[in-house]
């Protein structure tokens, strides 16, 4: 079984690798960062350790969050320190089996095909599981 934790981006249902995500907060206050990349949504003071935010959303090519709606932070561990995903709103943590993980649906276009493994086909809904590396790599967009 692989666990997964899952969230939303507009009415996708995403997951990334639970065992590379170190905690789920709520939104949390940023600083901007003058000439960066649209994706690069600010930085976070976590207890002292500075982390980058990446705005999901834009990676796939959506619009900005409505005005109003605070987004939540998957924040991932990597081997260089702390990555945020800012995320419409996170889920929970499933485990689904490995050996049913399959292509990304021919069906699925857009920015965002590139950013993603593959999908699992759940009982009402298909999950898509993030390539987070992909996602972290902002000199690619």
């Amino acid at each position: 079984m692989e666990p997964l934790c899952t969230f939303y981006l507009e009415n996708y249902f995403l997951a990334v690798d639970a065992l590379r995500v170190q905690e789920v907060l709520r939104h949390h206050p940023l600083t901007e960062v003058p000439l960066a990349p649209p994706t690069v949504r600010g930085l976070m003071n976590l207890r002292g350790q500075i982390v980058p935010v990446l705005d999901l959303r834009s990676r796939f090519g959506f619009s900005p969050m409505p005005a109003g709606r605070k987004a939540f932070n998957v924040l991932l561990r990597q081997p260089d320190g702390l990555v945020s995903f800012s995320v419409d709103r996170v889920a929970d943590v499933i485990e689904v089996p490995a050996e049913e993980f399959e292509p990304i649906p021919e069906t699925l276009q857009g920015e965002g095909r590139r950013l993603l493994k593959g999908a699992y086909k759940l009982d009402k809904r298909l999950l898509l599981v993030l390539d987070a590396d992909r996602a972290m790599d902002v000199a690619s967009y």
